[in-house]
């Protein structure tokens, strides 16, 4: 496919006006919109600001390339433009921007377009050509200039390819044991070099800067005589993977990505950790200390480079944590959808059928508390460990987690057992440190796992079950008492504490108390579990509703899973806000509690019943007031739904 097949001339600008960065933005996207080339401007404008935050794509040389891939685009397409004047566009070398790429992927872009990207991206490291463009006047000779630099390039990767195939038979034959063409890849530079340095190379969408500095790395490495191989992390997924003889072999490891790769292969040798850009930018200075071996020692095991001397970057304590546990939640997430799904699909079948049916046990023993949502918490946990502490991290993060939910911590006691296990691990690291070398096999397989474990499981064992324990039997307790003074006081307070913390102590003992009062008391008392059930589907239903009427506020990612707490709302599965408000507490938690409040104090208010433990909008037909309770139901909803929507910050307004 050719570039210009993507870089059409409708679209393009050839005298941007803007003097600004949010204008040449708005601009741009102004070109795509008119064309038909996206189907949501406000998405998309919203996913191109979410790139930049990651960092500029400003990349210098007067170039800037703000790129997206989101379902808000119809047809892959690039947009070009030039500004005569030039404009502040944050680029790395503080210059101003005069050419301009903006790159629209479909989220399903095919291999070739995503390829067709990549040439576009390595065009642009040639100097002389941003000079020429630069000089056109018009679209049709933009178009001209790229047809000729894509058929220039093509002969010569036809000549390399032809080259490659002569040197690898010529070495078939010879036997040579020199730097040749491998499985893998192709080793650039000079083959009478002993330098030899590896690369990778990644940014979060991998459609422009991961291949300009794979390409920018190569052609300097050719330039200074030293071979190089660069594996590339991009919307395909890897390409060329260096191979663990050629890591061996390699002097020094260069990783400029901007997301996470895979380190671990990298144990023990010198390793640099940047940027993308500086791949783009930087790719003497760290080819140089690649090969001098100038970069800090890696370690896989319960730390990371930055502790032997690197300097990759500073990052804010607030951005770290939330890195940790985000990464926590992504894990978590399939749990919570997969089980989700299969308990509402058991509680259809229940109503159907009855509770002892076959396939009513068998969804509810895959998707509940012994199956899939048995593993929630400790997922959480081990995974938001792991991002701290590395590997050896996981094991007591998930067992501090599984810790919490057997104790009632629920997700806040595995949120603090995931960030003790991480810096617990981190902590035995530097204890162990000046341990004779003979034994740092040990380590990862022996000293981190008993250590590790016996110091999270110990304070989960002494802190979190104590603390929390005694908290719900008071709460158990205080309910109890409140039981004969103000009904509707009651149905808000048992509301609210469905959304507190989401199959914590608070949710269980609100839980405990109706399952409590509705056995002893038969069906008369089906009043609480009312409130409880109205409480507890409010949470994921206004997490449905301001995804769904707030889109501007949440990711993409965001809405896709606010989809499914319809069905997890519907069902009475409160987990399905868990991943939302541990990733923003305050707004979420907030938001949910007071609709879910209100939700609970109008079943008593109107007097409604629910004689079922479970099943939320499947058993409301049950209800002696059915229609009310499903209203309760959808003004707590709402009313969550709505403040989250209003309070939540939005991305585009992240610069």
């Amino acid at each position: 496919m050719r570039i210009t097949d993507l870089m059409i001339q409708e679209t393009m600008i050839m005298d941007l006006q803007a003097t600004t960065k949010d204008e040449a933005i708005d601009e741009l996207i102004a070109s795509l919109n008119r064309s038909g080339r996206i189907n949501d401007p406000v998405l998309f404008k919203e996913m191109i600001y979410k790139r930049e935050a990651e960092s500029s794509t400003g990349i210098g040389g007067g170039i800037a390339m703000p790129h997206a891939k989101t379902t808000a685009v119809n047809e892959p397409t690039v947009v070009f433009a030039k500004s005569r004047k030039g404009l502040d566009f944050e680029a790395l070398d503080d210059q101003p921007a005069h050419v301009f790429f903006m790159i629209a992927a479909p989220e399903g872009a095919g291999n070739t377009h995503l390829r067709t990207l990549a040439a576009l991206s390595r065009l642009l490291i040639d100097s002389d050509f941003i000079s020429q463009l630069m000089s056109t006047d018009t679209p049709a000779e933009v178009s001209a200039l790229f047809d000729a630099k894509q058929a220039e390039a093509a002969e010569k990767e036809a000549a390399k390819e032809k080259a490659k195939a002569e040197k690898a038979a010529n070495a078939a034959s010879a036997a040579t044991t020199g730097q040749q063409q491998n499985t893998s890849g192709v080793i650039v530079g000079n083959a009478n070099s002993e330098d030899f340095v590896v690369a990778v190379t990644a940014c979060p969408t991998g459609i422009a800067h991961t291949f300009m500095a794979e390409d920018a790395l190569k052609k300097k490495a050719q330039e200074m005589g030293i071979n190089i191989r660069v594996e590339t992390n991009g919307s395909e997924g890897a390409q060329n993977v260096l191979t663990a003889d050629e890591i061996a072999r390699a002097k020094g490891v260069i990783v400029a990505a901007d997301k996470n790769v895979e380190m671990a292969r990298f144990d023990g040798k010198p390793v640099l950790q940047r940027p993308v850009s500086d791949g783009i930018r930087k790719s003497e200075e760290l080819i140089r200390k690649a090969v001098n071996g100038d970069a800090p020692i890696y370690r896989s095991q319960g730390g990371n480079a930055k502790e032997e001397g690197a300097s990759a970057g500073k990052i804010s304590v607030g951005s770290k944590i939330y890195k940790d546990l985000m990464n926590g939640i992504s894990h978590m997430l399939p749990f919570v959808v997969g089980g989700g799904i299969l308990l509402a699909i058991s509680f259809l079948f229940e109503q159907i059928a009855s509770p002892e049916n076959p396939i009513v046990q068998l969804l509810q023993t895959i998707g509940g508390g012994t199956g899939a949502f048995h593993f929630l918490i400790p997922v959480l946990a081990g995974f938001i460990a792991m991002s701290i502490g590395d590997r050896p991290a996981l094991m007591p993060g998930m067992v501090g987690g599984l810790m919490a939910v057997n104790s009632n911590a629920g997700f806040l006691g595995g949120l603090a057992a995931g960030f003790l296990a991480g810096y617990v691990v981190i902590g035995l690291r530097k204890l162990f440190k000046g341990l004779p070398k003979a034994i740092d096999g040990l380590k990862p397989i022996l000293l981190y796992p008993v250590f590790g474990l016996l110091i999270v499981g110990a304070i989960s064992f002494y802190v979190f079950d104590p603390i929390f324990g005694s908290l719900n039997t008071w709460l158990v307790d205080a309910l109890g008492n409140l039981g004969t003074g103000n009904a509707v006081l009651l149905g808000l307070l048992l509301g609210g504490m469905m959304s507190i913390d989401m199959g914590g102590p608070f949710n269980k003992a609100a839980y405990t108390f109706a399952i409590g009062v509705f056995t002893s008391s038969g069906n008369t008392d089906g009043a609480w579990m009312a409130a409880v059930m109205a409480g507890g589907m409010v949470p994921p239903l206004a997490i449905a509703l301001a995804t769904t009427f707030f889109k501007s506020k949440f990711t993409e990612q965001e809405r896709k899973s606010g989809l499914t707490n319809y069905v997890l709302g519907f069902s009475f599965i409160t987990e399905g806000a868990i991943p939302f408000a541990a990733a923003d507490p305050l707004r979420v938690l907030t938001s949910c509690i007071l609709g879910s409040a209100v939700a609970g104090g109008l079943t008593q208010l109107w007097s409604i019943n629910v004689p079922a433990p479970h099943g939320g909008i499947f058993v409301a037909a049950l209800a002696n007031h059915a229609l009310l309770f499903l209203l309760a139901v959808a003004i707590g909803a709402v009313i969550s739904g709505l403040i989250l929507g209003l309070w939540k910050k939005s991305p585009t307004l992240v610069k």
